[in-house]
């Protein structure tokens, strides 16, 4: 049975969900996992985290906050526990830490991936290449398999109760690059790649002043973010950070509606594992219906408005 290391991102003592969804891949091929956590209230998280999935938890309590410090107190705990595997999700911290892990450890990584499974060798990671074309299952033959999973795509362990063993240790002092400041976005906003309803409007919506109407519809979901092609964004019409495709963020929600999107090719490869996928088109022969589950032919300013009326009225039912 191989055993994997999973690092859980925390703040204040809570898991953050994209770490439980690691914890979770995890722990449905591997009955030994161990939980890193770190930084202040790591000992507070990693204490529930034996009913997530967890066999055993390693808290690098307090510390400054330095990626290279902390990459070298992770890979130390994965030698220490004879670990096979290290997964991180894939959010900002986790791509930054995982290549400092993998190079620690003198193995290559695997970034992105979309399903985890047991190999010959090992684990084997699923991944897709060339902006979505090319789906690769690939087994590492190096001593440790490192690999940042995709966000939405794996569900943390349905795991009831059982308390994991916590073994406390110091957070490494010598460092060099430290984090000193975050300068958070405001406005209380989900972001694309984080919402599990992501709802996105193309070239079709118009013009910048029709995407109220993809507001009030996130707004009625009360979890839905508002995402956007690289058409619209190259406009003007919406900001960058609301950009889907090859060449802005990669979502993986459990619903995903595009509307006015036609489907190119680098917008595709941004949202294609979305869970459902429901487009909204004028044109019937639009590449976006290939991907869709569900399709509506007609016009989004007349759908929009009665699918927003619907939702409100569905979540005022319980």
């Amino acid at each position: 049975m191989t055993k994997i290391a999973v690092f859980v991102e925390q703040h204040e003592g809570v898991a953050k969900r994209s770490g439980l969804e690691a914890l979770g891949a995890a722990r449905a091929v591997s009955q030994d996992v161990v939980a890193l956590v770190a930084g202040a209230g790591a000992a507070a998280a990693g204490a529930h985290l034996g009913a997530q999935g967890a066999t055993s938890v390693v808290a690098f309590e307090g510390g400054a906050a330095s990626p290279d410090a902390l990459a070298a107190d992770l890979a130390d705990a994965v030698r220490a526990q004879g670990a096979k595997a290290f997964l991180v999700a894939s959010t900002s911290a986790g791509r930054d830490l995982a290549p400092r892990v993998a190079a620690l450890l003198d193995s290559n990584l695997f970034s992105d991936c979309t399903a985890l499974e047991a190999g010959a060798q090992g684990l084997r990671v699923t991944r897709p290449w060339l902006a979505g074309k090319v789906i690769a299952k690939i087994e590492s033959t190096g001593p440790v398999l490192c690999a940042t999973l995709r966000r939405n795509t794996f569900e943390p362990a349905a795991t009831a109760g059982g308390n994991a063993p916590i073994e406390n240790q110091p957070a490494r002092a010598d460092f060099k690059a430290l984090l000193v400041d975050v300068a958070a976005k405001t406005g209380g906003k989900l972001d694309v790649s984080e919402a599990p309803v992501v709802i996105s409007g193309g070239r079709g919506m118009r013009g910048p002043e029709h995407f109220h109407l993809l507001e009030e519809l996130a707004e009625a979901f009360g979890n839905a973010a508002v995402g956007a092609s690289r058409a619209v964004v190259d406009s003007g019409w919406r900001p960058h950070g609301e950009q889907v495709g090859q060449t802005g963020k990669t979502v993986s929600p459990q619903l995903y509606i595009a509307v006015g999107i036609s489907g190119a090719i680098q917008h595709l490869a941004g949202m294609k594992t979305a869970r459902v996928i429901v487009a909204i088109n004028r044109d019937k022969d639009a590449a976006i219906f290939k991907i869709a589950d569900y399709g509506i032919v007609g016009d989004a300013f007349e759908i929009l408005p009665a699918l927003t009326q619907a939702v409100r009225e569905l979540r005022a039912q319980g």
